[in-house]
């Protein structure tokens, strides 16, 4: 058998060393030599690195060198220094008036609008399975999401839902639409939450998309009176619907064909009525939580959850 010896052990084939490569390959001049291919190209293969140092696949990138293969990290946007301390007094504000009141967060009424679609393919990470040694490899085909779509609009605070609704279809979300959105949510709020019937007993906390900053929706706001949270710009990961609840709402609906889109209206408040109360009190929990860490320790986003 070319290139194999038999083992004097059960005849088991071993491969030939190769007498132009050195038996020992982790020495001071091999990595300085891997440590050079590494610094004129970061996405070098280690394959290729063994080729041109002329040595096998050795732990000289792992271990002498401590280096590892990382992609990049995709984030929502690249913050200006400016953008940053707006995240940082964000956090700082929140951190201070919770320790200064354990009960600052209760009160605390937060709402935003996401498009809910007639069919969101399945990601990678849902179609993972325990499979044995001999099952086959599963494949599937890759799939767009659907045009057809309805725009829900939620509100919740610690207890659970305040208000949900889907706007009709071709309503543009813009600043009178909103507003017609917050009266609704007045209207509600009397009746579900009778403890908040006077304006200051509770927070609006919303993000600072445009339709919530217009200037006919601030002036809405300080007509009635609102009180309300300051929110940092592109901050998805500060935002308790965008890192608790759209992310469980539609991971629960991926994969689902529906055949209309009151099909979708009623699917999605099904899912959002199956969600108990624990898990949005914990929500805020963690936004506490989350503020507190952007200040003392990473000041940047957070991997998503």
């Amino acid at each position: 058998m070319s290139g194999l010896n038999a083992s004097d052990k059960g005849g088991t084939p071993l491969k030939t060393p190769r007498t132009d490569w050195p038996t020992t390959a982790r020495t001071p001049d091999n990595i300085q030599k891997v440590k050079e291919c590494l610094a004129k190209n970061r996405r070098v293969a280690v394959r290729t690195i063994a080729e041109e140092v002329r040595i096998g696949r050795d732990l000289i990138v792992t271990q002498d060198l401590g280096k590892r293969k990382l992609c990049y990290r995709l984030v929502p946007h690249t913050l200006r220094s400016e953008q940053m301390q707006l995240r940082l007094d964000a956090c700082g504000d929140l951190t201070d008036m919770t320790d200064r009141d354990p009960n600052f967060l209760k009160p605390i009424v937060t709402g935003d609008e996401t498009w809910c679609l007639r069919y969101d393919p399945e990601g990678k990470c849902h179609s993972i399975k325990w499979r044995g040694p001999g099952s086959p490899e599963s494949k599937k085909a890759r799939s767009e999401k659907s045009h057809i779509k309805t725009m829900h609009v939620v509100f919740f605070d610690s207890e659970g839902l305040v208000n949900t609704e889907f706007l009709l279809e071709g309503t543009t979300l813009n600043a009178s639409t909103y507003v017609e959105i917050l009266k609704r949510l007045l209207q509600r709020i009397k009746r579900v939450r009778p403890q908040y019937a006077k304006q200051g007993d509770w927070t609006l906390l919303h993000d600072n998309a445009r339709p919530h900053t217009a200037f006919l929706v601030q002036k809405f706001l300080d007509k009635r009176k609102f009180v309300s949270l300051n929110h940092p710009p592109y901050s998805p990961d500060l935002s308790l619907l965008d890192f608790f609840l759209f992310p469980k709402l539609k991971s629960a609906l991926k994969g689902q064909m529906f055949s209309h889109i009151s099909d979708i209206q009623r699917n999605v408040t099904t899912q959002l009525k199956a969600i108990p109360k624990d898990c949005y009190t914990k929500s805020f929990q963690d936004l506490h939580s989350r503020s507190q860490k952007y200040i003392t320790i990473d000041r940047n986003y957070f991997e998503e959850q």
